[in-house]
């Protein structure tokens, strides 16, 4: 099992309100499923995608990830899984303005202490696999949406991590544009990759082999659920 949450709860107060974003929440995602997390603002989808990507930490439950509890490793411990095991895709980029294409894609490696001529190599395979050669010198304002989300999925996944967190990955971009980047994850997930989208598009989410409903902080329906409970 790559993903187990168990008895999840996660709070935020605000003002004197206390506001349950997931409450008691149980979930298990098998390695290299395509689960589509959808539900209305305020349900808990992001924060359940922070959560998985080690963004943020529950009050009490366990997450376990490819067998390890997570849950209570320190701020570094968790960086480290974060930078080798979890990749992440944006609806806004978040690439750095100041780097060029291949500057961006290349930033986990450089974090992670990865040798140059070892990153130059993948760096130079992920600008052709996502058919961005001729703009490897470019910045992010010199870039289409597409171009920039794209170089955004390279630089998610030249780690090569077994798990990819896009959120509203389509959210900037034309739907041609954006079915292109869905093809470009599905694929991924095609190779093997676990993928969970959070989205509001339902069209998009009926794409996923399996749809998670979030209402109120909890799991509303799970398609992935049958009698049997997987």
């Amino acid at each position: 099992m790559l993903i187990e949450l168990a008895n999840i709860e996660r709070r935020f107060q605000l003002g004197d309100t206390t506001v349950n974003a997931l409450a008691g929440l149980n979930l298990q995602i098998e390695a290299g499923e395509y689960v589509a997390v959808m539900g209305p603002s305020g349900s808990g989808k992001s924060t359940l995608l922070n959560l998985l990507g080690l963004l943020d930490r529950p009050q009490s439950g366990t997450y376990r990830l490819e067998n390890r509890d997570v849950t209570t490793l320190t701020a570094d411990e968790q960086a480290k899984v974060r930078s080798s095991r979890i990749g992440f895709v944006f609806q806004s980029f978040h690439l750095v303005p100041r780097l060029t294409a291949a500057e961006n894609i290349a930033l986990p490696m450089t974090l992670a202490g990865i040798a140059p001529a070892e990153r130059e190599k993948r760096v130079a395979q992920a600008l052709k696999d996502f058919g961005l050669e001729n703009r490897a010198d470019h910045k992010p304002d010199q870039l289409s949406g597409g171009q920039r989300q794209r170089v955004a999925i390279a630089r998610a996944t030249i780690m090569q991590p077994p798990l990819i967190l896009a959120d509203e990955p389509t959210g900037n971009l034309d739907r041609h544009t954006g079915d292109e980047v869905i093809h470009l994850l599905e694929e991924l997930n095609g190779r093997g990759v676990t993928l969970i989208i959070v989205t509001h598009d339902s069209t998009l989410g009926s794409r996923a082999r399996r749809q998670l409903m979030m209402e109120d902080g909890r799991l509303k329906s799970d398609s992935g659920r049958n009698g049997d409970g997987h």
